[in-house]
């Protein structure tokens, strides 16, 4: 391309050409200029000296190396890591001796570290336990609560949040206290405003869950779930990962409004929150907008809570050492070559039977079926 310009070529016309940039071209120019084609060096070299001014000399490097094969072989503590080798530098009297830090890069740089590093690979999609939150066809709200909290003068507080998953549609309602009646009454007000996702999420607590007196209980919330259609999705306990949405809102909310002002009471924390939640959903406006459609709110709907349960509830569980994981207050063998993993159990009220399907975070595009077992769920009067 240099013979090019000197031939009466643009430059601009030149970098196109040979597809570099135009700094690039003069920088190539300025390196040959009143010199013979032939004659110029054309070795492609970064700026400075070939060897770094503050680089630790090749002896030194070289005594490191020796001193890491021979404690390795000697060494009654039977250590040979790079403080090993500085304590032995130090104990030589080896003058200005190269800092730990130093040693191990030198050790890095010989190839001769033993362990491993930790592979990091790309996180699951969001949803990723659900095949269709996870390729964006539905959307899924996470529900959770807030506890702990005090007013001036001892009036405890409990919030209820909510967030979708895919959309960042937030929601918070402060109130005296979170029962299975008020989420359930919360969640057809904020259903009734945005609209239904596909899935519902929710942690164990039995206030969402339904009481653990008796096998195969499902409370008021599930209910109102089937009887809308969407399916509830129930968390594993301790596990990270799958609240992570929900809880970042609970830390967000605690740290915006609760904390940020005084509230003298519960109707002024009331008006706060709601002026946050206004704000967060004007900000993430373009990512809702984005996110799966969610059904409307069916128009003059009304809730018998003794219709026939229908549809499917999600429980999200790890097995034991066995295989089995326990789900409705029972324990069903699941597969005795899938100990201690992820599983997806679905409840199917309709062909009463679970089915259990592996999950992996490695592979969440892989998800087969494990096991699938009959069990009926008790169709009993609910009291209300």
């Amino acid at each position: 391309m240099v013979a090019a310009v000197r031939a009466g070529a643009s430059l601009r016309v030149t970098a196109r050409r040979f597809g570099v940039s135009l700094s690039t071209l003069q920088a190539w120019l300025q390196r040959a200029r009143g010199r013979r084609l032939d004659r110029v060096d054309w070795a492609d070299r970064p700026r400075g000296p070939r060897r770094p001014p503050r680089r630790t000399p090749a002896a030194l490097e070289d005594l490191v190396v020796d001193l890491r094969r021979r404690l390795r072989q000697t060494s009654d503590l039977g250590e040979f890591g790079a403080e090993a080798i500085h304590r032995e530098l130090l104990a030589q009297g080896v003058p200005d001796p190269p800092a730990v830090r130093t040693i191990h890069r030198i050790l890095e740089r010989r190839g001769l570290l033993d362990g491993q590093r930790r592979p990091r690979r790309p996180p699951p999609p969001l949803g990723w336990y659900l095949p269709e939150v996870a390729a964006r066809r539905v959307e899924l709200d996470s529900f959770d609560m807030v506890e702990g909290l005090a007013l001036e003068g001892g009036v405890e507080v409990q919030v209820l949040t909510a967030v979708s998953l895919l959309g960042g549609l937030v929601g918070a309602w402060p109130m005296a206290s979170v029962t299975a009646k008020t989420a359930a009454e919360t969640l057809v007000g904020h259903w009734r405003q945005v609209g239904l996702p596909a899935y519902a999420q929710f942690d164990n607590d039995t206030r969402f869950q339904g009481p653990r007196m008796y096998p195969d209980s499902l409370g008021r919330v599930i209910r109102l779930c089937l009887a809308l259609g969407v399916t509830p999705v129930f968390a594993p306990p301790v596990e990270l990962g799958f609240q992570a949405a929900i809880e970042g809102l609970n830390g967000r909310w605690q740290a915006k409004v609760w904390a940020r002002f005084h509230h003298p009471s519960p109707a002024d924390l009331a008006g706060r929150s709601a002026r946050y939640v206004a704000a967060s959903r004007e900000r993430a406006a373009g990512r809702i907008e984005a996110a799966p459609p969610r059904r409307p709110f069916p128009a003059a709907w009304r809730l018998d809570w003794q219709t026939p349960l229908a549809g499917r509830v999600i429980f999200l569980r790890r097995t034991d050492a066995g295989g089995a994981a326990s789900v409705l207050g029972r324990t069903f063998a699941v597969d005795e070559r899938w100990p201690h993993r992820l599983v997806r159990a679905e409840v199917d009220l309709d062909a009463d039977r679970i089915r259990f399907y592996a999950l992996r975070r490695r592979e969440p595009e892989r998800q087969p079926l494990l096991r699938e077992v009959a069990h009926r769920v008790p169709r009993q009067r609910f009291r209300e």
